[in-house]
């Protein structure tokens, strides 16, 4: 073989191998890359799935003042006593609050007897009255009692109706004028002069440092022969009530003061008087609805605050003949699930006849709690009736969680009320 061809031979077999070479070190890279990817697909495969929302921080939100409110609240609650929760729950005069015969100032026997009972409001008459100078020294000083002792303020309440429900209006020393006839003023039908009423009342008693009035009536006239409402009720025709009780109730919440819409279910059907004995109405329910109830219908919507119940009783609707204040029908299953109404339900008074001729202090008053009242108003016996609340929710005849239900109510409508 001559040189020429061996060397042919030589360039061939020297590019064989070349082309064998890359050929391997290609493969060789193609399937350590391969490898590699398939490592890193197992790594991510390993891995937890991480949303885009997680790898986020989440937003901080602000809470609203609802929220606040109720945090604060709950807080007090917490840190209240048994005894503590039980006094928040009444209302009562500064005679029984003090024990003595009557009170025309709030001195070291009323700070002592809010430091033993720090009751949730007090309701004053026409004996505690001398002149305006004296009743704004009363009522600061009883307050400052109260936020001292409890951190809270009292609800401070009167009757002033105006007309023939007057604290006021028979003392010359108040120069206040409450010759209003609620009957004339609804055949009116304006709505402006009965804003203006409450306004006028709410003022008067905001000056005096009252933040409550049982005020206005909100009873539909529909029983001519009713004595017990009368002429404190705007008349017969139950949507001009409606109208004029809710402006005059929006006259009173303008000026800082707390109105009361009474009284649930409706007084002006029945023709007995619930001060001195047995009162009812044989109305349905869906009759009331269509006339008694709507003004507390239409109050509720409104945004109503303050309900007062009534002692009458509604055998057409509750099969017997207790009081619509004790009635756990009439209260909770109606007025609060039926009607929606979520604010504040206060009693009568709870020494007028219907109840104080039928039942004692303490039967009363732990009857009323458990059909879903959240204040009791002047029990004949405070202290029996205060005994009996606390040993029932001692007991379990009482919840607690149904006290701390009435004791949101009431603190949050006097934190409300404090932060104006």
């Amino acid at each position: 073989m001559n040189k020429k061809k061996i060397l042919v031979l030589f360039v061939l077999l020297l590019g064989s191998c070349v082309i064998w070479r890359s050929w391997s070190l290609y493969h060789t890279e193609k399937e350590k890359k391969q490898a590699s990817e398939r490592k890193i697909e197992a790594e991510k495969d390993s891995k937890p799935v991480t949303s885009k929302s997680e790898k986020e921080e989440p937003v901080k939100r602000e809470p609203t003042k609802e929220e606040l409110l109720e945090q604060e609240v709950e807080a007090k609650i917490r840190n209240m006593s048994a005894e503590e929760k039980v006094a928040q729950l009444f209302m009562i005069t500064p005679e029984a609050l003090t024990g003595v015969g009557q009170v025309v100032a709030a001195g070291e026997s009323t700070k002592a007897a809010l430091e033993a009972c720090p009751v949730g409001g007090i309701i004053y008459f026409a004996q505690n009255f001398e002149s305006p100078q004296q009743v704004k020294q009363m009522t600061a000083n009883v307050q400052q009692y109260s936020r001292n002792r409890i951190g809270l303020p009292l609800f401070l309440s009167v009757d002033e109706e105006g007309g023939t429900v007057t604290r006021f209006g028979r003392n010359p020393a108040f120069q206040f004028d409450a010759s209003v006839n609620m009957r004339e003023l609804g055949r009116t039908g304006d709505t402006q002069a009965a804003y203006n009423l409450g306004t006028k009342l709410g003022t008067f008693l905001s000056d005096l440092g009252f933040n409550m009035d049982n005020a206005p009536v909100a009873d539909v006239l529909s029983n001519p022969q009713n004595t017990v409402i009368g002429n404190r009720s705007f008349g017969s025709d139950c949507h001009m009530v409606s109208d004029m009780a809710l402006a005059e109730l929006k006259g009173m919440k303008d000026t800082g003061v707390i109105g009361v819409l009474k009284h649930y279910p409706g007084h002006g059907a029945t023709t007995a008087d619930t001060h001195t004995g047995y009162a009812s109405t044989d109305a349905t329910l869906e009759e009331m609805k269509g006339n008694e109830l709507v003004p507390f219908i239409e109050g509720i919507r409104s945004g109503a605050e303050v309900i007062m119940v009534a002692h009458i009783s509604c055998p057409g609707i509750t099969g017997d003949t207790v009081p619509a204040s004790l009635s756990k029908k009439m209260i909770t299953d109606i007025l609060r699930t039926d009607l929606g109404y979520q604010g504040l339900v206060i009693t009568d008074a709870l020494n007028m006849g219907a109840i104080a001729q039928e039942y004692t202090s303490g039967e009363a008053a732990v009857l009323a709690i458990n059909a879903g009242a959240d204040m009791l108003l002047m029990p004949v016996d405070f202290h029996e009736a205060y005994e009996a609340v606390l040993s029932a929710m001692q007991s379990g005849e009482i919840s607690e969680s149904r006290i701390e239900e009435s004791l949101k109510r009431i603190l949050s409508l006097k934190l409300c009320m404090d932060a104006g």
